[in-house]
């Protein structure tokens, strides 16, 4: 079916991948012409109930004129969007504008064979998301009332719904503002869909894997063998036309030979057939393939044109796409058991979830996870991540029971706002461990299409921060968390006691844990281990027992040098009843201990040293005791375990909107400014232009008035009101007092023309800069607000005190939108410098209130309005009583359409 994309009209963004309500996958785009032909298959294979409930009549086939009508739209005042699966339509929704120009009607029409699959709410979505970008408010649609289904994708979509029942048709009309409830509904449906896609790869009914291979050491042999060792629940088939048996099973020439039904392909063919194999796997009716072929990375753009077209084909097709480039994923579940992977065993079973990009730290983080005994629920290794990314799992893990904490390796992120959002909820009820590479971001991962960042240093860490992740350096450092998270209760506080048999070694543990800004409340280092066994367990025993059945402390790290005749798996185990006991985290150093049969890095808990006993016990967690070689890892694990539960137990704080704001007020005047604007150029608005938008928000820039000589800076200062200010507009030197940029507290005309004539001598040596004044504000400290729109985090907010703290030091506090109040006053707080807002040597506090109103409304502003892409206050002048805006700076430009916007859509 051709799309008339190359029509100047044809808005291309609108169109996106979606993920249906039971996992599927289908492509929705705008109408075009050459649509009719479908448009009439799709008519004419409905019911007869079907029609008459779209059109009030039977008709048993559209007319010339009405398939032109249909298919003939504006992308305006009238928007069609089908949903398609391969060349088949199987979704209609449109509105057309009526008289009102701020109303339109919606209707839709849902396949019979495809109701029941969330059609009609996905299709509300996109075309409400259109009509506020043409400048609709509201929708109505009449219905009748034996169309409960229609009904029900109004009331059930969290819009405030009205209805009045006139002449035998239900008159249903709701505004189209994004509400508290609709946008959680969206949240919601998009998360069961999602979570249902990734639990049909980790537990399909059955598996093919298509190249395997009857030579050892092949990536087919191994994948195949490795799903049959494991003892997948369901049939395995084997696909190769150059074999007739393969591991004892008969093979398949193509997928499309297999008697039954595939859920999950594993491909593993040459770079160059994976393709064709998609396409026969979409034609065999597949779920979703893992592709572990790699060579897409290598090819340069070629590959990534082929990756694209992969996954286009496939989710038009219905279809999931794990890699290319995939270790495989696996999932201990008893009743699925797949290693679909190149693990060559499958690991114990466990609550910890994990999910890498790159094969290669796939590889470190199941060979970790190994060594140190942790159990797994799942792994999955995302490859290039052209289709299933780490948001996709971790909406799976959020509704898993078996999954109790998470680790992801990341490179990038491709839609970092959505990963925010669902990491801030998965943190909630599950902690989530990201190992962030140190360029992520900066440059494309090979094999990745992604975008990169422009924001300031820190920016995607806050982000990390503000969703409660813990962020840390390596898989290393993650498997040091994770082995705590997943076998001890989370601490109720940053109180520690620290115990040791070496004085030394306790005062070093104990400023670690100091440095981490843990409170070391009970230090003992007095212990003598060297008594024997029977005499030196129960003083152990007694002496752990005793500190955590005090109130006051909230973990304890013991640290131990060998001990004479006393195994470590033996201390090990006392130490573990002592915190199961307690219900409070213990975490071990057995420092100094070589013998590689006595595990030191990892869980620990029988007297032989070999891990086992760590099966998950009730609640989740993994019966054993968290032990590391270096005492240091173990204090900084825990501290990072520690900053988590603060985070889980604290009050988030509410989305609240500003009151007296106008965002479609400034959405036109955005659009006014912007037309005819093309390409990446950026536009400027004069100062009153800036002045009128950030008034929409309840923002207001001092007044002030350039000027070309001393009688129209004197006319100047007379309307505004004496005193004022002089200062030159150079972005260089108009807060440098210092420099000369600056006059304050100028009184009268005499003295202002002193001081200009003054002024431009001194600034002679920077050339002809120009000058302007200003009225006068109560002194107080100068700060900086900034907003951008980062083509990687989307919008980011920006505050620091004004001048060389900014400008030098990079004293900067980073959120991303939207913020809840407590995000805000954390901004407020984040700066090194920011003890200058509290009172700071005997000068009054400064108005925070005002402050955090202000970086509200900055942070709703740019939240609602992507073609801002930057937005700065500099100077804003606090005071002990408000504060003003002295200079305001905005750029706009033609936005790249928010990955993350009001509107399901896969990933591109």
């Amino acid at each position: 079916m051709a799309q008339e994309a190359d029509s100047p009209d044809y808005p291309d963004y609108w169109e996106a991948d979606v993920v249906l309500r039971d996992g599927g996958t289908a492509h929705l785009r705008p109408i075009v012409p050459a649509d009719a032909e479908a448009l009439q298959a799709f008519h004419v294979g409905q019911s007869e109930s079907s029609i008459y409930l779209r059109f009030f009549t039977f008709k048993a086939k559209l007319s010339a004129r009405e398939l032109a009508r249909f298919t003939n739209v504006d992308y305006v005042n009238r928007v069609a969007f089908v949903i398609t699966m391969g060349d088949e339509i199987i979704g209609i929704g449109r509105y057309d504008r009526l008289n009102d120009p701020a109303e339109a009607e919606v209707a839709f029409n849902i396949s019979d064979a495809h109701q029941g699959r969330g059609l009609g709410s996905i299709l509300l979505e996109h075309l409400a998301a259109a009509a506020r970008e043409n400048g609709i408010s509201k929708f109505s649609a009449e219905v009748l009332p034996e169309n409960r289904k229609m009904i029900t994708v109004f009331n059930d979509a969290g819009y405030e719904v009205r209805r009045h029942f006139d002449d035998g048709v239900v008159a249903l009309e709701f505004d189209l503002d994004p509400t508290e409830r609709s946008r959680a509904v969206m949240a919601s449906r998009e998360h069961r869909a999602e979570a249902k896609s990734v639990a049909a790869l980790l537990a399909p009914g059955a598996v093919a894997v298509i190249g395997a291979s009857r030579d050892w050491g092949s990536v087919g042999y191994s994948l195949l063998e490795n799903i049959i060792e494991a003892g997948f629940t369901g049939p395995v088939y084997a696909i190769n036309p150059q074999a007739f048996e393969l591991n004892g099973m008969i093979s398949y020439g193509t997928i499309a030979e297999v008697p039954e039904p595939v859920e999950l392909a594993v491909v593993a063919v040459p770079y160059e057939e994976v393709t064709k194999v998609a396409r026969e796997c979409a034609a065999a009716g597949v779920k979703g393939i893992l592709v572990a072929s790699d060579g897409f990375s290598q090819a340069g753009n070629e590959g990534l044109q082929r990756q694209r077209e992969l996954v286009r084909h496939a989710r038009a097709h219905g279809m999931r796409v794990i890699g290319p480039g995939s270790l495989g994923l696996l999932n201990t579940d008893p009743a699925v058991s797949l290693n679909a992977s190149m693990a060559p065993a499958m690991p114990p079973r466990g609550p910890l979830g994990l999910f890498s990009q790159s094969a290669a730290i796939g590889v470190l983080l199941y060979t970790a996870a190994s060594r140190r005994g942790l159990g797994l629920s799942s792994m999955v290794s995302g490859g290039n991540r052209a289709d299933v990314s780490g948001n996709d799992v971790m909406q799976y893990w959020e509704d898993d029971a078996a999954t109790k904490a998470v680790g992801l390796y990341l490179e990038s992120i491709g839609n970092p706002r959505k990963f925010s959002r669902i990491a801030r909820r998965l943190s909630l009820s599950k902690p989530v461990i990201v190992a962030k590479s140190d360029v992520m971001g900066l440059q494309l991962p090979p094999g990745h299409a992604v975008r990169t960042t422009q924001a300031p240093m820190g920016a995607l860490d806050a982000m990390f921060r503000q969703s409660g992740v813990i962020r840390v350096e390596t898989n290393e450092e993650l498997m040091d968390v994770a082995q705590i998270l997943v076998s001890q209760p989370l601490p109720a506080g940053a109180n520690l006691a620290v115990f040791s048999n070496s004085l030394a070694l306790g005062n070093v543990v104990a400023d670690a844990a100091k440095a981490h800004q843990l409170d070391v409340v009970r230090l003992e280092t007095g212990m003598d281990l060297n008594t024997g066994q029977s005499k030196a367990l129960p003083v152990l025993r007694q002496r752990v027992r005793q500190a955590l059945s005090a109130p006051e402390v909230h973990a304890a790290v013991v640290t131990l040098l060998p001990a004479t005749g006393i195994q470590t798996s033996v201390l090990a185990e006392v130490l573990r009843e002592c915190a199961e006991e307690a219900g409070k985290p213990v975490v071990a150093s057995f420092t100094g201990v070589l013998d590689l049969a006595e595990r030191t890095d990892g869980l620990l808990a029988t007297g032989d040293g070999s891990g086992a006993g760590t099966e998950p016990a009730a609640g989740g967690l993994q019966r054993a005791l968290p032990c590391f070689a270096s005492p240091g890892s173990a204090v900084n694990a825990l501290a990072a375990v520690v900053r988590y539960a603060e985070w889980k137990a604290r009050d988030k704080g509410e989305y609240t909107e500003s009151a007296g704001t106008d965002p479609a007020a400034s959405q036109q005047q955005i659009d006014a400014l912007l037309a005819g604007l093309t390409g990446t150029d950026l536009l400027t608005p004069s100062q009153e232009q800036t002045a009128r938008l950030l008034g929409c928000y309840g923002i207001t820039v001092q007044d002030s008035a350039g000027f070309t000589n001393d009688d129209e800076a004197v006319a100047a200062a007379e309307r505004l009101g004496w005193p004022v200010a002089l200062k030159t507009t150079d972005a260089r030197l108009r807060q440098r007092l210092d420099l000369g940029g600056v006059r304050l507290n100028i009184t009268d005309a005499t003295t202002l023309r002193a001081n200009i004539a003054h002024m431009r001598a001194s600034l002679a040596q920077f050339g002809d800069i120009p000058l302007e004044v200003q009225s006068m504000v109560r002194a107080g400290q100068a700060c900086t607000i900034r907003a951008i729109e980062d083509p990687l985090l989307g919008p980011v907010v920006s505050f620091g005190l004004a001048g060389d703290a900014v400008n030098l030091l990079g004293d900067w506090s980073h959120r991303i939108p939207p913020l809840t109040t407590v995000d805000v006053a954390d901004l407020v707080r984040g700066p090194r410098a920011a003890g200058k807002l509290f009172g700071y040597q005997g000068l009054p506090a400064v108005d925070v209130p005002a402050l955090e109103d202000l970086i509200a409304r900055v942070a709703q502003l740019k939240d609602e309005h992507p073609e801002v892409a930057l937005l700065e206050l500099n100077p804003v002048q606090l005071s002990d009583r408000g504060l003003a805006v002295l200079n305001a700076e905005v750029r706009l430009g033609n936005h790249a359409h928010r990955t993350d916007s009001a509107r399901r859509a896969m990933r591109d």
